[in-house]
């Protein structure tokens, strides 16, 4: 099956709204074997919405169209189809009977703007909307079936879900598809490739190799249309084997707080953190996980100096003579953390997250990590020139990092530390 979309809109083209509908449905027919073949983005231009209707359907088997159904006059869908269908638009009885039932449970008085809803082309038929006040249309030209759906995505979903789907099942067979979705943190897409084919020359036909970049993990997504599963698992851990190592955190959906918690809860260990540039986003992420609470001790957000020392003990002349951004600080913090909490780990980080406060000798970006033990501390100094924003999140990810592989017993000297480590005196 050869599936086209038409996305319209010209709030889309401006980058007014951000596109996530597509993903949407990329992912609902990706889950019964479908792909996307070719995606169109058009404003709002009728003639050129028209003659692209014509063209997607003289090249594909299903078009399936967002957006442009609503009551104003931007909304073209339903007189483009008409036009490329060439009937004429007539008020759809069905369309009519929803929008009064739905204007009626919400006391509106239907006008001539939300009557423009249930004029379409005739002979179509509709497609329900069971939250919102255009229903869909659903009609064939050119022997290929079009759909044309609301742009708003809770609408789009459940329309999906319960009318588009459901047709699509009945004219063909889903497709045998199988995709996994394995999480790496601290390898690039690039070094990957590389070691993979470096690795695997060898690699099979059957099983599709593909990268998606995200914060702060990557993922490797392996898509097979064999009903081989053997295949699949045989390589998802030769890779995990051979090339992820300890840098493979989970396949998807997961994230570095769930491994971190997973393997917390693996082990038996309980963790805290104390927390002064990150503004309590390592505790946030660790607690967001459910079960959270058979690991996590407790976390503090020291941000001041005067904190530092009331709340995690941390010596007053350290501070002075070091700065808060230091060794001794952020040891001093993870340790505090670890006694007050009674805990088996405790991270602790402190950092200039900019845009000021930077100094020649600290940058904006100067970040120590810190990871206590009952038996050692583990001190990072590290330089990661982001934005404040992306430096948080960064160094949130690397703190969770750091204690997934202390309680599973990995190295504490990752390599993708290199790239951020810095010679410091203190």
């Amino acid at each position: 099956m050869k599936v086209e979309l038409l996305l319209t809109g010209n709030e889309i083209m401006s980058g007014d709204i951000v596109d996530s509908n597509s993903a949407m449905m990329a992912d609902l027919l990706g889950q019964h074997g479908w792909r996307i073949a070719r995606k169109v983005t058009l404003g709002d231009d009728l003639p050129e919405l028209v003659d692209e209707i014509k063209a997607q359907t003289r090249s594909s088997q299903v078009l399936i169209i967002n957006g442009g159904l609503g009551p104003t006059v931007d909304d073209l869908t339903a007189k483009a189809l008409a036009l490329a269908a060439n009937v004429p638009l007539t008020e759809h009885p069905d369309a009519m009977a929803h929008l009064e039932h739905w204007c009626g449970k919400r006391n509106y008085a239907i006008n001539e703007a939300n009557r423009k809803q249930a004029i379409l082309p005739k002979g179509c038929e509709i497609l329900a909307n069971e939250t919102g006040s255009a229903v869909g249309i659903f009609l064939t030209i050119n022997d290929c079936l079009i759909f044309a759906t609301p742009g708003v995505p809770s609408e789009l979903r459940l329309m999906f879900k319960h009318e588009v789907l459901p047709r699509l099942c009945k004219r063909f067979a889903p497709g045998a598809v199988e995709t996994r979705r394995l999480l790496v943190f601290g390898r690039g897409e690039s070094t990957l490739q590389e070691l993979i084919s470096n690795q695997y020359p060898d690699w099979p036909a059957e099983i599709e190799l593909g990268f998606r970049a995200s914060m702060p993990a990557l993922e490797v997504k392996l898509t097979t249309r064999s009903a081989n599963q053997s295949l699949l698992d045989t390589w998802q851990q030769r890779l995990i084997d051979d090339i992820f190592q300890d840098t493979y955190i989970a396949n998807a959906p997961s994230s570095l707080a769930q491994a971190a918690v997973d393997a917390l809860y693996r082990e038996q260990l309980h963790v805290a953190t104390a927390e002064s540039c990150t503004g309590g986003m390592v505790a946030s992420q660790l607690t967001d996980i459910a079960g959270a609470s058979q690991v996590f001790e407790a976390g503090w957000v020291t941000y001041s100096n005067a904190m530092k020392q009331a709340q995690l003990g941390v010596p007053a002349e350290a501070l002075e003579h070091y700065g808060a951004v230091s060794k001794p600080v952020a040891e001093a913090m993870a340790n505090g953390a670890l006694r007050h909490s009674g805990a088996d780990i405790a991270v602790a980080v402190t950092g200039i997250a900019g845009p000021d406060g930077g100094t020649e000798q600290k940058p904006v970006g100067t970040v120590w990590i810190a990871l206590a033990t009952r038996d050692n501390v583990y001190s990072y100094p590290l330089h990661i020139p982001l934005g404040r924003s992306l430096f948080r999140a960064w160094v949130s990810a690397l703190c969770l990092d750091l204690i997934r592989r202390c309680a599973l017993g990995y190295s504490l000297h990752p390599g993708y530390m290199e790239r951020y480590l810095v010679d410091q005196a203190d």
